[in-house]
């Protein structure tokens, strides 16, 4: 299945990006920006143009990540992050009307996790959540070998769920900088790395709330394997000390003891995770 050549695209806020898969391997990406105040109908030719770029005879499917709540069964997108022009758009039937092949599409936290799955930490496993920890705090989850979505495509927002004051995301993401000490994150990390005392405490901070985040996803899932993803992981031996030492107030130590926590090293896991769409579908 995975020796057929399958179009992955990664539809972000600011750009989008596609290239034909086949098996591991990755032909050359094109890419192009999105303008945030460009209309409906000029984003979906910038979309139609990266399309048409890397489309051959030979492609069977098309598979798309994309951030935003989707019908899956209709292919629906709404309210697209950072594309106010696209409130409701029926991407799938649009594709496919015009490549004529099969088009997949879901959100980009559940293609970052399939990518992990299907080519990177998550290889052989039969279960595990990708989390990505950025500006937000989303997962994809991996049950039994098969991405689960939810009803509503709402699985894995592990971010909203209530914590303290607030909620998840608020503390366990790169908001926490700015939410709870008033300053940027990116700064913090150039002086962390630099051994500034008041810098570590906030990453010890941050690792304790991740620890909780992560007592949420073993509670819910008790997942073989966690993936953690997006910016803040480069970051993780700045807060993996606490994170493990709070997973240690878990209720149940044998879970602790064999769950496995990886850091994604896997590149251009938003297009591979878009074109594995099509595998999990079969």
């Amino acid at each position: 299945m995975q020796h057929k050549r399958v179009i992955g695209i990664d539809l972000g806020g600011t750009n989008v990006r596609a290239a034909v898969v086949t098996g591991h391997q990755l032909e050359t990406i094109k890419a192009a920006r999105i303008n945030p105040a460009a209309s409906y109908d000029e984003v979906l030719q910038t979309l139609y143009e990266i399309t048409d770029a890397v489309m051959q005879e030979d492609v069977v499917a098309i598979g798309m990540g994309v951030p935003s709540v989707i019908d899956l069964e209709a292919g629906i997108v709404y309210d697209v992050q950072n594309i106010p022009a696209w409130k409701e758009v029926p991407l799938k039937k649009l594709l496919e009307t015009r490549y004529k092949v099969p088009v997949y599409i879901n959100n980009d936290a559940n293609c970052f996790a399939l990518g992990e799955f299907y080519f990177g930490n998550g290889v052989g496993y039969d279960s595990m959540v990708g989390l990505s920890i950025g500006t937000g705090l989303g997962a994809g989850i991996i049950i039994n070998k098969k991405l689960y979505c939810g009803h509503n495509c709402g699985a894995g927002e592990f971010g909203m769920v209530g914590y303290k004051d607030k909620f998840l995301e608020w503390y366990a993401s790169g908001q926490f900088f700015k939410n709870v000490y008033g300053v940027d994150g990116e700064a913090v990390f150039e002086q962390a790395k630099e051994g500034h005392a008041e810098a570590l405490k906030m990453y010890h901070a941050l690792g304790v709330h991740l620890g909780h985040a992560l007592q949420t996803i073993l509670y819910t899932y008790d997942p073989e394997l966690i993936v953690l993803g997006g910016s803040v992981r480069h970051a993780y031996q700045l807060f993996q000390k606490s994170m493990w030492q709070q997973l240690q107030h878990f209720v149940y130590p044998r879970s602790v003891a064999r769950l496995r926590v990886e850091i994604s090293n896997l590149q251009n896991s938003s297009i591979l995770g878009a074109a594995a769409l099509y595998y999990d579908a079969l």
